[in-house]
């Protein structure tokens, strides 16, 4: 079997400037590239008839996140419970999570303040603006 190597985590959005700027500015991740994918091929690939991908890459300390808005967009959103089966989100790891929770601005929804688990990990969850969930982990 070809060994695999992990190349990126992607995060499909419905305005992906909005959510560069999120990621960007209140993550701190630095953007990579931003470019677009269209034509047959990559409609055949991504199963979606006509498609085009808008996509930004940015390093999260060498982890590459995709963020990624297709035209034509998909219908309604999934359910986005962090214990739904299939459910996903993105893990950030800081070294204080209460001086990062001091700076999330105000119109950042969060699930609670910072909490230590019983592993001994700090751990605060947030929505980006597209409601997908964000992990910031202190262990």
């Amino acid at each position: 079997m070809e060994e695999l190597q992990a190349h990126h985590f992607g995060v499909t959005v419905t305005e992906l400037d909005r959510a560069v700027e999120f990621y960007r500015d209140v993550l701190g991740l630095t953007v990579l590239s931003r470019f677009t994918v269209e034509g047959p091929s990559f409609s055949t690939a991504v199963d979606v008839d006509g498609a085009t991908g808008r996509f930004a890459h940015l390093d999260a300390d060498g982890a590459r996140i995709e963020l990624v808005e297709y035209e034509p967009g998909g219908a309604g959103k999934a359910e986005d419970t962090i214990n739904r089966p299939g459910a996903k989100h993105l893990g950030l790891e800081t070294d204080d999570v209460d001086a990062f929770y001091e700076t999330v601005p105000g119109d950042v929804e969060t699930l609670s303040e910072p909490q230590t688990t019983e592993s001994g990990s700090r751990i605060l969850f947030l929505r980006d603006p597209e409601d997908n969930l964000v992990e910031i982990i202190e262990s």
